[in-house]
């Protein structure tokens, strides 16, 4: 079966906002108010929790305290799970992408780098967890992505093959996972750091969701 794994976190929908007044929670409660802008640092937001630490640390001049991050690192996901879907959104037509390569005989799953446990809170929030055949968190393996271990997991518990797959991501490490993987990658251009996508090289840039199914009907002809 062909096959299409999803990023979670700016790529199938703008989490941003959660995650930093996640991580503002933490620089309030150590009394330094609130270190990160929800437009200005969306990009940091979604590559992690210890990312938007390690920004409002070095805001402080404590960037190289790595012993303070580790302490509130697990404090960040426990105020982001008490408010996980606040400010998130799907962004617009990935639904409709999704439901358009079901119906197309195409398997779906997500690979991301955010807990498994908190992915599949939001995706059941949002309303679409059942949409995805499978979903692979940071957690879910020994390893997580770029090793190539967690896509091919999340590729074939969604019933399908490595071979006939890509991966539609929006980061660095997305790309790199599909290098790792041997397979195409598509990064999404409407993200916070959409302009940065075009040097990564990826087989496709995606401008818009409505796009995705004939894409993938060429990347996987």
């Amino acid at each position: 079966m062909r096959t299409v794994i999803f990023d979670l976190d700016g790529t199938l929908a703008d989490t941003s906002g959660d995650l930093i007044a996640a991580a503002n929670a933490c620089f309030i409660a150590m009394g330094e108010g609130a270190l990160l802008d929800p437009a200005r640092d969306a990009g940091t937001a979604l590559r992690g929790g210890r990312a938007m630490l390690t920004l409002g640390m070095s805001r402080l001049g404590r960037a190289d305290e790595v012993k303070t991050i580790d302490f509130w690192y697990p404090r960040l996901l426990e105020a982001y799970d008490g408010a996980i879907d606040t400010h998130t959104v799907l962004y617009p037509g990935a639904m409709e992408a999704v439901a358009a390569l079901v119906a197309d005989d195409v398997r779906v799953g997500i690979c991301t780098n955010k807990p498994e446990g908190l992915a599949d809170k939001l995706l059941r929030s949002l309303g679409v967890r059942e949409a995805f055949g499978s979903l692979i968190g940071a957690d879910t393996l020994p390893t997580r992505k770029p090793d190539a271990a967690p896509y091919v997991a999340s590729v074939e518990r969604a019933g399908g093959a490595v071979d006939r797959s890509c991966l539609i991501g929006d980061s660095v490490t997305d790309r790199e996972t599909a290098r790792a993987a041997r397979v195409p990658s598509v990064l999404v251009t409407f993200g916070p750091s959409g302009e940065d996508m075009a040097a990564l090289e990826p087989e496709v840039l995606l401008e818009r969701y409505e796009d995705l199914p004939g894409v993938v009907g060429r990347l996987l002809a």
